[in-house]
């Protein structure tokens, strides 16, 4: 086997390839043969050492998400107790969220192989393609649960959702369409807008470009001047977070699930006056929750049936994992980014 290695805290030449042994499962675990590895912007934060709650200090492997085919089981897995816990060699898997940990800080997902818990394994309907095992729960779950689980998304409602061109605001617009509400998405980039417009996984009733005069006024009026019920926000910071605020309509929800702009002084004083609220999100509180399967499968079976779709922007070989981090922070891309072992 072989994995990508954070050496040090820094640029893209602190990740090296490392062989090493491939390993045999314990008591009750599996081994997976990643097919899929989904990339995310926390493993550019990890590797610059702006992630150390999840990564630990060097060295250390990144990876938040992966999935594929498990190769060899351990001792009382095939004919464990609880049938849905029973797992045998071949079957194609999703890893849990939380299996990234399950083997200690610093052993993420970055790996040819990996070795986990079978019961932190979610076996995958076979319409769901090889290279998707490992994509889809950062950014379904991470806009199902924020989104559905946690506010309760009512039809008719109206969400704003910046970073358009993300795989979490795609599959966000995704979700908000399947229930029933209007997506409106946010871009820095007016590039982008009619490359959404031509990407049919990007479900957004309307794209605003952030760098306009005065967008927020396009965006209020494209609610007919009620504002925003629910803002889904990876940004959240500076002049952008205070227009954001404006935006909420009366008694609106303002999620941040992400830190991507600079800090700055924050004017909270529309939130009184609106009554509006202003929330925390991260994806890892489903996976304790006792709801998580259910999570998992709400999301495996709607991209097998074709609700969903993840738009990927382009694979790369797990040896080039240099050449993936730096076309992440280059931040041209739509959609999803992911490794092929």
């Amino acid at each position: 086997m072989y994995r990508a290695v954070v050496k040090g805290f820094g640029d893209i030449d602190q990740l090296v390839i490392e062989d090493a042994p491939t390993p045999a499962p314990g008591p009750g675990e599996v081994v997976v043969r990643l097919t899929s590895i989904g990339m995310n912007h926390a493993e550019l934060m990890a590797r610059r050492g702006e992630y150390r709650l999840v990564s630990g200090n060097p060295p250390f492997i990144p990876g938040l998400e992966g999935g594929g085919v498990i190769e060899a089981v351990g001792a009382g897995v095939s004919d464990a107790a609880n049938a849905d816990q029973q797992r045998t060699v071949g079957q194609r898997v999703a890893l849990a969220l939380d299996a990234p940990a399950s083997r200690g800080l610093g052993q993420g997902t970055y790996q040819s192989h990996f070795v986990v818990a079978a019961n932190k394994t979610v076996i995958a309907p076979a319409a769901v393609p090889d290279e998707l095992l490992g994509a889809l729960w950062l950014p379904f779950l991470t806009a199902w649960g924020c989104l559905v689980w946690k506010q309760n998304m009512q039809p008719g409602a109206r969400v704003l959702i910046p970073a358009a061109s993300s795989s979490v605001a795609i599959a966000a617009s995704q979700v908000v369409k399947y229930y029933g509400g209007m997506a409106v998405g946010t871009t820095t980039r007016p590039e982008k807008v009619e490359r959404l417009a031509a990407l049919p996984e990007a479900r957004f009733d309307h794209v605003v470009v952030t760098q306009a005069t005065n967008w927020w006024r396009e965006a209020k009026k494209l609610t007919g001047g009620q504002g925003f019920d629910i803002i889904f926000d990876p940004v959240a910071a500076g002049d952008f977070l205070n227009q954001e605020i404006r935006l909420l309509a009366p008694h609106g929800t303002l999620w941040i699930y992400g830190l991507l702009g600079t800090p700055d002084t924050v004017d909270v004083t529309p939130l009184i006056r609106k009554m509006a609220s202003m929330r925390g999100w991260l994806l890892n509180e489903i996976a304790a929750s006792g709801s998580e399967q259910s999570a998992y499968r709400h999301v495996l079976d709607r991209v097998a049936d074709g609700t969903y779709a993840l738009p990927v922007a382009q694979t790369f070989s797990l040896r080039d994992v240099q050449k993936a981090h730096a076309t992440m922070e280059r931040g041209e891309h739509l959609g999803k980014l992911i490794l092929v072992p």
